[in-house]
């Protein structure tokens, strides 16, 4: 039976731990050719290790803000496959804080990582994919970027920001074969949360109608999915994966 992206050359940045790592993971098992891009190297080295025995993966260290790491990234890529078929913004970072209390730096440095990001590494890639006439760009959105939430200015409009890109891209690319898509995770259970008390996740959990949080899995499918050839026909859509958090 053919893998769902067998041939398939897959970019995905924040890829040394949770949901990124997953993603790369599930690619790998579906036959991609895969880079694992994070900021440090020893988060790198550390996942290709992990990821190796199950396909064809490297690593790049990449801060996704240095728009000459990822041109860099981009053109090693494009040097060695010839093609560029699946790019997944992963990469984010939360700095919270209230309105009052939020610091120009927590603003800037949330909106630089995760829209400015997603900027940089679309734009990297996108003359590949328009000159081989085929291509997906999925960004990592959230809840938190279709709904707001209490303290968290900056990752909320980064993440409504990250799905205006969605909504633009696939009417300019749509037309020469390259598909954009967001995915919108509600609370899933990654590294981010291990600082969470015990009394605190049983409530995110209680919030939630399946009552567990997302594992980084779960998403992995989705991103795998909205990469494949099966989703031909899906395109500027945000496809929310909360458990019916907010139903």
């Amino acid at each position: 039976m053919t893998k769902r992206l067998q041939g398939k050359v897959a970019i995905i940045t924040g890829a040394a731990q949770g949901i990124g790592f997953a993603t790369a993971r599930k690619f790998l098992a579906e036959g991609a050719s895969v880079a694992v891009c994070d900021m440090r190297r020893e988060g790198v080295d550390a996942a290709v290790d992990a990821l190796s025995p199950l396909g064809d993966v490297e690593g790049h260290v990449v801060d996704v803000t240095k728009r000459d790491q990822v041109d860099a990234m981009v053109d090693a890529m494009k040097s060695r496959y010839g093609r560029i078929d699946v790019l997944v913004n992963n990469a984010g970072i939360t700095l919270d804080a209230r309105l009052q209390k939020m610091t120009d730096d927590q603003f800037d440095k949330v909106i630089a990582v995760n829209l400015k990001g997603t900027y940089n590494c679309s734009q990297a890639v996108i003359d590949t994919m328009v000159g081989q006439g085929s291509g997906v760009i999925l960004n990592a959105s959230s809840v938190v970027g279709i709904y707001g939430n209490f303290g968290q200015t900056n990752y909320a409009a980064s993440k409504f920001g990250v799905i205006g890109f969605v909504k633009t891209w696939s009417r300019e690319l749509g037309p020469k074969g390259v598909r954009c898509n967001a995915v919108a995770p509600g609370f899933v259970s990654t590294p981010i949360l291990h600082t969470i008390p015990d009394k605190v996740l049983t409530q995110m959990k209680e919030r939630v109608p399946l009552r567990r949080l997302g594992e980084p899995e779960d998403l992995a499918n989705v991103y795998a999915f909205l990469a494949s050839d099966e989703a031909a026909y899906i395109n500027g859509a945000v496809i929310e994966v909360t458990g019916g958090l907010t139903v």
